[in-house]
């Protein structure tokens, strides 16, 4: 039998979106060198953001002025993947060492892994899900191919056929980070929106094709706090684990300021995705 492995937990919070990011990073900084252990965190974002990947072009990605107009930030995270409104949801992020025995050395064995977490958490939830065993399926528009939950990629998550949660990873020498957001609920006309810089007829419908969300299927929890919980023991279960509710370090509290400051509330990174280590 498997030992037991011990985490951190961060409790469910909600930030904004530029120390969502700065927050993820400085915990996968700290991993890299050492210093801290394996960590699970749930979060909210307010106001209300689009994310875009790493890689993305701002200017094909998202309509930056309904965004101002509409009071959502926008931030590059940085993982890779496509652009996603974040709304009603709850994202999760995992950050751990690479050596960690309970994943693959790779980014597909790790998304597996992680998928499987969130597989047993929908179950509990009394939705039926399932695993992308194949690439990314090529139905979409080019516009909707943009937005993360127009397509699943390998390991992804579905409901009869639509996309529930997506996720995007970032490796660096010696630790990794997944994050990714689970739908409580989805509105396909907001996403187009916010995220298509020039919206065409039929897109929104096309979108609501491709996604679903928690509260399309079940009403069997009551509240954000009640989805937290189920997924918290569903990654207790899966990875045999046991939790330690934490906060912070202090070096990893100091460099999420540094990030907010220096990367995640400038729009050489936001806009252009450059930045100066």
């Amino acid at each position: 039998m498997r030992a037991v492995s011990e985490w951190r937990i961060l409790p469910f919070q909600t930030y904004s979106a530029f120390e969502n990011m700065a927050l993820d990073e400085a915990i996968l900084l700290s991993a890299d060198s050492g210093k801290s252990p394996p960590t699970l965190r749930f979060y909210g974002w307010s106001p209300p953001a689009v994310s875009l990947g790493y890689f993305q072009d701002f200017n094909r990605e998202v309509n930056l002025n309904n965004c101002r107009s509409l009071g959502v930030d926008i931030v590059r995270r940085p993982t890779g993947g496509k652009a996603v409104l974040h709304e009603n949801e709850i994202t999760y992020s995992v950050i751990s060492a690479k050596d960690n025995p309970l994943f693959p050395d790779n980014i597909l064995g790790t998304y597996k892994v992680i998928s499987s977490c969130l597989i047993e958490a929908l179950v509990s939830m009394g939705i039926n899900a399932s695993v992308v065993d194949s690439g990314y399926r090529q139905n979409g528009t080019n516009v909707l191919k943009s937005l993360c939950f127009s397509e699943p990629s390998r390991f992804e998550l579905l409901v009869a056929g639509r996309k529930i949660c997506g996720s995007a990873q970032v490796r660096t020498k010696k630790a990794f980070l997944q994050h990714g957001s689970l739908l409580l609920s989805f509105e396909p006309e907001r996403a187009v929106q916010l995220l298509c810089p020039e919206p065409a007829p039929g897109l929104s419908d096309k979108l609501g094709r491709s996604v679903t969300s928690v509260n399309e299927y079940t009403d069997n929890f009551s509240s954000r706090s009640e989805a937290v919980r189920i997924l918290k023991d569903s990654f207790r279960k899966i990875l045999n684990i046991k939790f330690s509710e934490g906060t912070l370090t202090p070096g990893e509290q100091a460099e999420k300021i540094r990030l907010i400051q220096e990367k995640y509330s400038t729009e050489d990174w936001n806009i252009r995705g450059k930045y100066q280590f």
